[in-house]
């Protein structure tokens, strides 16, 4: 405020614009009001509108497939790999019909699919379909090539809500390689204006545009990425270690040399129980996301095994970066006491 800057978006929401950029490799970043629309706004700028389908995993947050039915396209639900809770790219590719105008690829808790991202770009490519990687939970993750997560499709999308690895509050942001889809995001998320400051309208845009307020939280925020995306490695490994033998929960394996997990997932027996068990020792925990064709929003028939059982025994163990061993210790202890 009393550098004279601007509250509204403006030369501090390049900045982070540009740190963003510069840590994933891309060439560009459009940052925005938060992560749902983020990715509204790349399937509107890749063209795709009512009537449209989109494939999404049926085990992701809500956000996935509201981001695309806000505009009217239809979300096609398929299962995820066992291993990863991935989108499973065979049930991928049988879900594939002319109307199917994008595929979003969300990277659950971090992970990168087992089948390899390069399979579903060969997928998309060979069908013609837009692939839209969510990277919401990956900001500190990258693929066995090299590339950060959010690097191998048309556009790749982050989400810096409150539980995220950073956070500005809300917001989301998008990177690509591709300048002329950059330009496009830019004008569709400020009016549709010819440039900028001026009100000339050559298309219709509506404004998802961040503020400077929150870049400078931002900026300082990607200050600790690299300490936080060590310490949930670290988290992880505590947790390993500390319920190895332990009969009745199974965390999900995490490629610790690329990914950074976002939350502690685990699949455990009577895990209402447990939480319950937890929570009388001041421990919260947290149950993952239901299978979305389950929950009366969307209400749709299927079979989705996978999806399924994560929503029956599926639940998130305390994960904050801020967390002490001597916690996760603790922790661990009470989940031996309850499953023995």
């Amino acid at each position: 405020m009393r550098s004279g800057g601007w509250i509204t978006e403006f030369q501090q929401t390049r900045a982070f614009e540009q740190a963003i950029a510069a840590y994933t490799g891309a060439k560009h970043c459009v940052v925005t009001n938060n992560g749902t629309i983020s990715l509204t706004l790349a399937a509107l700028a890749l063209d795709v509108g009512a009537g449209d389908e989109v494939i999404v995993p049926n085990y992701t947050m809500i956000a996935t497939p509201n981001s695309v039915h806000m505009i009217g396209a239809k979300p096609v639900f398929v299962d995820v790999e066992p291993e990863t809770l991935c989108m499973e790219i065979e049930a991928a590719r049988a879900a594939i019909t002319p109307r199917t105008k994008a595929l979003m690829l969300v990277a659950a808790n971090g992970r990168y699919p087992k089948a390899g991202v390069a399979a579903f770009a060969a997928l998309c490519a060979e069908r013609g379909v837009a692939l839209i990687e969510d990277s919401a939970q990956a900001l500190g993750s990258f693929y066995r090539d090299g590339r950060h997560i959010g690097r191998a499709g048309r556009v790749g999308s982050f989400s810096f809500s409150m539980p995220k690895v950073i956070s500005t509050g809300q917001g989301g942001a998008l990177i690509t390689d591709d300048d002329a889809l950059a330009a496009r995001l830019r004008k569709l998320k400020d009016f549709g204006r010819t440039g900028g400051g001026n009100d000339i309208h050559d298309s219709i845009g509506w404004n998802f545009k961040f503020t400077d307020l929150q870049a400078v939280v931002g900026l300082e925020q990607m200050k600790k990425l690299p300490w936080r995306v060590a310490r949930k490695k670290q988290i992880w490994r505590a947790y390993s270690e500390g319920l190895k033998g332990v009969p009745g929960i199974r965390l999900f394996d995490h490629d610790l040399e690329r990914t950074s997990p976002w939350f502690i997932d685990a699949l455990c027996e009577r895990r209402d129980a447990l939480a319950a068990h937890l929570k009388d020792n001041g421990i919260g925990a947290r149950v993952m996301y239901p299978p979305i064709n389950q929950q009366e929003a969307y209400n749709l028939p299927g079979n989705f095994p996978v999806s399924a059982r994560v929503g029956q025994e599926g639940l998130w163990l305390p994960s904050a970066s801020q967390l002490r061993d001597e916690q996760i210790e603790a922790i661990c202890g009470h989940i031996r006491a309850f499953y023995s």
